[in-house]
C-alpha cells in the first residue's frame, strides 16, 4: 500500500513543486509533471530513510515528497541549461 500512497503523494507533490519553481526549461505536461512529483517522492522516500527521517518500508510524507520534486525539477532544470548551450 505505501508504493501507491507514494504515486499519489508524489503526484500532488509534483503539480506543488511545478508552481514553486516555474521556469521555460522546465518539463510541461500533465504527464510528466506528474513524473517528476512521483520521482520526487521515490527519491524524498529514499533520502529520508537513508538519513534516518523514515523507518524501512515508510514512505515520505506530502513536504518530504515536494521537497524531493523541487530537488528532481533542479537537477531537470541543470540538465536542461547544459543541453541548450
Amino acid at each position: 500500500m505505501s508504493f501507491i500512497w507514494t504515486i499519489i503523494i508524489g503526484f500532488i507533490a509534483g503539480v506543488i513543486a511545478k508552481f514553486l519553481m516555474p521556469g521555460p526549461n522546465e518539463p510541461s505536461g500533465f504527464i510528466l509533471t506528474a513524473i517528476l512529483g512521483i520521482v520526487g517522492a521515490f527519491v524524498a522516500s529514499y533520502m529520508g530513510q537513508v538519513i534516518g527521517i523514515y523507518g524501512p518500508g515508510e514512505g515520505a510524507g506530502l513536504i518530504g515528497a515536494v521537497i524531493g520534486a523541487v530537488i528532481v525539477l533542479a537537477v531537470w532544470a541543470m540538465i536542461a541549461k547544459n543541453k541548450a548551450v
